[in-house]
C-alpha cells in the first residue's frame, strides 16, 4: 500500500530540476538587491540616521518599530532594517530554485547557500554597530561583508547565465597563463582598494551621527594610500584588455574587461570630484554604489580569466 507524498514533498517535487531562465533571473535579482543594500546603507549614514534606532534587535527600549520622537532618522534606519527581510525573501527562492539541482550545480546551490547565511550574519554585525555607538571599523566590516556578498552573488549570476545559455567552462583552456594572472592582480587590487576606501570613509566627515568616533587619520595621507591599488588596478587592467584583444580571448571575457573598465572610469572620475568639491552627500553616495559596482566586476573579470570554479 502506498502513502501520499508528504506536503514537504511534494512541495519539493514542484521546484525546479534544472536551472532555468527563472532561475537565472532570481540570481540577477540576489545581486541587485545586495547593491541596493549598500546603497541603502549608506543613504542611513549619510542623513546622519545611523543610530535613529538606537538599539539592536529592538528599535528603541520595549519596540521593534520606530516612535514619532524619533523622527526622520528613526524611519530611515528602520526602512533599511527591513530591507534585509527582502533579501532573505530572495535568498530563499534561489536556495529553494537550485535545491533539486544542487548535486548536478553544486557551486550555485553553496553560493545561494552561503548569500543566505550571510543575511543574519549582515544583521548580527549591523547589531554591533549601533552597540558600539557606530564605530568606524566596524562599520567598515559591515560594509565588506555586504562587498563579500555582492561577489558571490556575481559568481552565482556567471554561472546560471552560462548554463541557461548552454555555454561551457567560463575561462577557455586556450587562456594564456598572463591573463589568468591579471585576473588575479585585478581580484586583489580591487579588494585593497575598497578595503582602504573604508579606512578613508571611516576618517571622513560622514559618521552616521554627530557623536559617532571617527578614525584619528591624516586625511590626505590615507586618501593617497588608498589610491595607490587604484592605479595597479588601472595598470592591470589595461593591460588584461590589451592582451584580450590582441590574442583570441572568449568574447565573455572582453566584455567583462570593457565593463570594468568603465566602471573605473566612472568610480575615478566620482572619486576626485568628491575629494575636490569637499565630500557632498549625493557623490559620496555615487562612490558607495561605485564600489558596490567595482566588487562585481573585479569578480566578473576574474572569474572569466581563471575559470577558478566549476558550474
Amino acid at each position: 500500500m502506498t502513502t501520499a507524498p508528504a506536503p514537504l514533498a511534494r512541495l519539493a517535487a514542484r521546484l525546479p530540476a534544472r536551472i532555468t531562465p527563472a532561475v537565472h533571473r532570481l540570481a540577477v535579482a540576489s545581486l541587485v538587491s545586495e547593491v541596493a543594500i549598500i546603497i541603502t546603507g549608506g543613504a542611513v549614514r549619510l542623513t546622519k540616521s545611523g543610530l535613529g534606532c538606537a538599539e539592536w534587535p529592538n528599535c528603541m527600549p520595549g519596540t521593534m518599530t520606530p516612535t514619532a520622537e524619533m523622527g526622520i532618522h528613526g524611519l530611515i534606519e528602520f526602512g533599511n532594517r527591513m530591507l534585509t527581510f527582502v533579501l532573505a525573501a530572495v535568498a530563499v527562492a534561489m536556495l529553494a530554485s537550485v535545491w533539486r539541482g544542487r548535486k548536478e550545480h553544486r557551486t550555485v546551490f553553496a553560493l545561494a547557500a552561503a548569500l543566505l547565511a550571510g543575511i543574519p550574519l549582515q544583521a548580527v554585525i549591523g547589531g554591533i554597530t549601533v552597540w558600539t555607538d557606530l564605530n568606524p571599523w566596524v562599520v567598515s566590516l559591515h560594509f565588506l561583508a555586504s562587498s563579500l556578498m555582492v561577489c558571490a552573488a556575481t559568481l552565482m549570476v556567471n554561472r546560471t547565465g552560462r548554463v541557461v545559455r548552454g555555454e561551457g567552462p567560463l575561462a577557455a583552456p586556450h587562456l594564456a597563463g598572463s591573463q589568468r594572472s591579471l585576473g588575479w592582480a585585478v581580484l586583489v587590487a580591487s579588494a585593497a582598494a575598497i578595503c582602504l576606501g573604508t579606512i578613508v570613509t571611516g576618517t571622513g566627515p560622514h559618521a552616521g551621527d554627530a557623536a559617532a568616533p571617527r578614525h584619528g587619520f591624516d586625511a590626505l595621507l590615507v586618501t593617497r594610500l588608498h589610491a595607490m591599488p587604484v592605479y595597479l588596478l588601472v595598470a592591470a587592467t589595461a593591460l588584461a584588455l590589451f592582451l584580450a584583444f590582441r590574442a583570441p580571448a572568449p568574447a565573455g571575457l572582453r566584455r567583462a574587461l570593457l565593463l570594468l573598465a568603465a566602471v573605473l572610469v566612472l568610480q575615478a572620475g566620482i572619486g576626485y570630484w568628491q575629494h575636490f568639491t569637499g565630500l557632498p552627500v549625493v557623490l559620496v553616495l555615487a562612490h558607495m554604489l561605485g564600489a558596490a559596482l567595482l566588487a562585481a566586476a573585479a569578480t566578473n573579470a576574474w572569474d572569466r580569466s581563471t575559470g577558478r570554479f566549476p558550474l
